[in-house]
């Protein structure tokens, strides 16, 4: 390529052959392509609360509707997530009062139960603030938080249930078994009660899935023969999607899994 200027050399022009045509580009080291760590705080903004008790106004961390990711789902509902885990932001707190609550409850309170919080919770509330990304520790406590005021303001059995099936799965992500089904056996009691008691839907649940996570609550605390009432009624109820019904067949058929696995 050295000679492509040849025959200029009489006009003047004999020292061109280091002339390149085109400039090289300069080569640039160029950082490895690292894909950008995402983190639950990408996902999560502040929402301003008032306090239905007390009426202070601040603020607590929620996510945004496009943050969680769902990975898969566990017979009892459980629902796995990739990043941001809803069930870590499902509790607000007022740290003024100490009133606590799931968020679709927290709004709901009574005029009696608000007092009842005043006499009995918010003298013994020493304030936490908490921060804006949780694990599954600072969940659990404030879904203890939560089950505590539930106690005092004598919330139905549905809620308490509810909260204490969260605290099991929270217990789950740890890797705790034995706190696992402590939560379950309370949640499983909870349902049990709520189901003769109360209204439909519960949580956004309907008859036919209350009555099938009772089942599967029973089979997760060994009550094997309550969990295969459960799961035969709601398979021969008329009117139940055909997926409720596969589900309980799956787990009946897991629960002969395990008779077996133990008579072996």
């Amino acid at each position: 390529m050295n000679d492509i200027f040849s025959g200029l050399e009489n006009l003047g022009f004999d020292d061109l052959k280091n002339l390149k045509v085109y400039d090289e580009a300069k080569k640039q080291e160029s950082a490895p392509n690292k894909a950008k760590q995402v983190s639950q705080e990408d996902f999560l903004f502040d929402k301003q609360v008032s306090c239905p008790v007390c009426g202070t106004s601040f603020k607590t961390p929620t996510y945004k509707v496009n943050g969680p990711r769902k990975k898969g789902q566990d017979t009892d509902l459980f629902i796995h997530y990739d990043v941001v885990n809803p069930y870590f932001y499902d509790v607000w707190v007022c740290n003024s009062c100490g009133y606590a609550a799931m968020k679709t409850d927290f709004p709901k309170i009574k005029s009696f139960q608000k007092d009842i919080i005043l006499s009995s919770i918010t003298p013994k509330w020493k304030g936490r603030e908490y921060p804006n990304v949780i694990d599954e520790k600072l969940a659990i406590e404030k879904y203890k938080l939560a089950l505590v005021n539930a106690i005092y303001i004598q919330a139905k059995n549905s809620t308490k249930a509810m909260i204490c099936l969260k605290i099991a799965w929270m217990h789950r992500m740890l890797n705790d078994k034995e706190n696992e089904l402590s939560f379950l056996s309370q949640a499983l009691k909870g349902f049990n009660d709520a189901y003769s008691t109360e209204d439909f839907p519960i949580y956004g649940m309907q008859r036919y899935t209350v009555m099938f996570l009772i089942g599967e609550l029973s089979r997760r605390t060994k009550n094997y023969d309550d969990a295969m009432r459960w799961f035969s009624q709601v398979i021969t109820t008329p009117g139940v999607p055909e997926k409720v019904k596969n589900l309980c067949r799956d787990c009946r058929d897991l629960i002969r899994e395990e008779l077996s696995d133990s008579q072996n």
